[in-house]
């Protein structure tokens, strides 16, 4: 019989929150591991070799226990996707303070991001790999690999600061932080994260109908890259190409709104 039953999860958070029982909250840190260790292992897919994901686990522990720290379980929230948050956020941090992506990496990054956006602003539809590749002036499979080569930066894409504005915490916002807390009606809030649901539902339909389903099944399902892969028939790697492009065509497209999304 598990350890970390449901009943004892509950006694322990009103323990914690009572008293800041340390006994509770050792054993909520150890009933929320797995929640680190998942996270960990569906980022480490997208970053080199050199990156232990050990690393990446101990980066995500701070956010967990930040999130201990922070969660109140009277609201209509799950202490899980809130908790999922703030160690995506940590594993940010971290990875940040290491300068893990080199600065060419990133540029790189950047000029596809803005051929697509160049591209679909002409076309009205999402350009093809031929398209892109031709516009940065350079051959399709030289495009190929340097999709291989920017993966790690598209995977971290959402969390990035897009404002050193009003924000959280330290005063900076990103675009996960745009999301609105549900336990805050504010209606400025309400009205930036309905804009941006739109803008993102609207990017994910023009999606080539097979990057619009791996994001789906990584996101929404939460497969691996390699169940995903079993599932379309094609190699594990094949399906990492095809996410980081769909998530650089969406961050082109966010980018194009950015100014409103933030102002």
């Amino acid at each position: 019989m598990s350890e970390f039953t449901s009943d004892k999860i509950d006694k322990a958070w009103a323990a914690y929150k009572k008293d800041r029982d340390p006994r509770a909250r050792e054993f909520l840190l150890l009933a929320y591991a797995p929640l680190v260790k998942h996270v960990a292992n569906r980022v480490a897919v997208g970053l080199p070799a050199s990156m232990d994901v050990d690393d990446l686990i101990s980066y995500g522990f701070f956010g967990l226990a930040d999130a201990l720290e922070r969660f109140d379980p009277s609201r209509e929230v799950k202490f899980e996707t809130y908790a999922t948050r703030r160690i995506r956020g940590s594993r940010i941090d971290g990875l940040r303070a290491l300068d893990w992506v080199p600065r060419s990496v990133r540029q790189k990054a950047k000029e596809i991001e803005t051929a697509i956006s160049e591209l679909e602003g002409e076309f009205g539809r999402q350009p093809e790999d031929r398209e892109i590749a031709d516009r940065l002036g350079i051959s399709l499979e030289e495009f190929h690999d340097r999709l291989r080569e920017v993966k790690s930066v598209s995977l971290v894409s959402l969390d990035e600061i897009w404002s050193s504005g009003e924000g959280d915490d330290d005063g900076k916002l990103s675009l996960g932080q745009m999301i609105q807390d549900s336990s805050v009606m504010d209606p400025a809030a309400v009205a930036v994260d309905e804009e941006m649901k739109r803008i993102l539902v609207e990017a994910i339909d023009r999606l080539p109908e097979r990057e619009r389903l791996i994001i789906a099944l990584y996101y929404y399902e939460d497969l691996t890259l390699k169940e995903i892969g079993q599932v379309l028939s094609v190699s594990e790697s094949r399906v990492s190409q095809l996410h980081t492009r769909a998530m650089l065509r969406l961050r082109a497209a966010l980018s194009r709104h950015k100014e409103s999304l933030v102002s």
